[in-house]
């Protein structure tokens, strides 16, 4: 391993203002003599990933960044339908984390029941096949839509529908833990986490977590 690593968070649609948005959230995970953590645009995605045609569109396109990037110790694809999970962790033997899945482990150690906060229903389609391949439905209150794009849920004046939205989660659907169903929402988690007094899981700070945590501890034995 190198003196401090380096960690690669990909941003799966060409939208240049959610990396801006979450890099910025990531800035704690910045040690002084930590791993380098880079935030990176996929061009070459859709401006927002909101079907299944855009989840398969930018597989192969992270598959080859994943092959590439050989001064890379761990990649994160934030997108929340974990796009290319599979091929790209069968194409290097680096840690390849996904934020949905990152996201759900860590709503499952501080609640009981986790709720999403979903762009609308394809998406929650989406997300609940992969919870069921997870075997995680038990732990699941539900996912509700905010029926809103990707860049609009990333606008502050979202913030009143994504406070509804969480509100129905934990008082009709017994949610203890929330998890935002997007990486463009994570300007959202703090003012949410205060309204409600409870946990909100921003899923791009906790999969940058774990693969801060893999290449500090350096899992391959490199």
């Amino acid at each position: 391993m190198t003196s401090h690593g380096r960690i690669l968070v990909i941003n799966p649609n060409s939208n240049h203002e959610v990396t801006d948005g979450f890099s910025q959230m990531l800035d704690p995970l910045r040690l002084p003599d930590g791993p380098d953590i880079e935030c990176m645009t996929l061009s070459e995605g859709p401006f927002g990933i909101e079907t299944q045609e855009h989840v398969d569109s930018v597989t192969l396109p992270l598959r080859r960044i994943v092959v590439e990037r050989q001064d890379v110790d761990a990649f994160v694809i934030a997108c929340y339908s974990d796009p290319g999970i599979a091929v790209c962790r069968e194409a290097t033997g680096k840690p390849v984390f996904g934020i949905q899945e990152s996201g759900i482990l860590a709503a499952l150690s501080r609640g009981e029941r986790f709720g999403v906060i979903a762009l609308g229903p394809k998406s929650i389609k989406r997300h609940l096949r992969y919870i069921r391949q997870l075997g995680l439905e038990g732990r699941l209150a539900g996912e509700r839509p905010l029926n809103l794009s990707v860049e609009a849920a990333e606008q502050s004046e979202a913030y009143p529908k994504v406070l509804e939205v969480a509100r129905e989660l934990v008082e009709a659907d017994g949610a203890d833990v929330l998890l935002l169903g997007c990486a463009g929402m994570t300007k959202h988690r703090v003012p949410l986490e205060d309204a409600l007094g409870i946990p909100v899981i921003d899923p791009v700070q906790m999969a940058t977590a774990q693969a801060l945590t893999a290449v500090l501890f350096d899992v391959d034995g490199k």
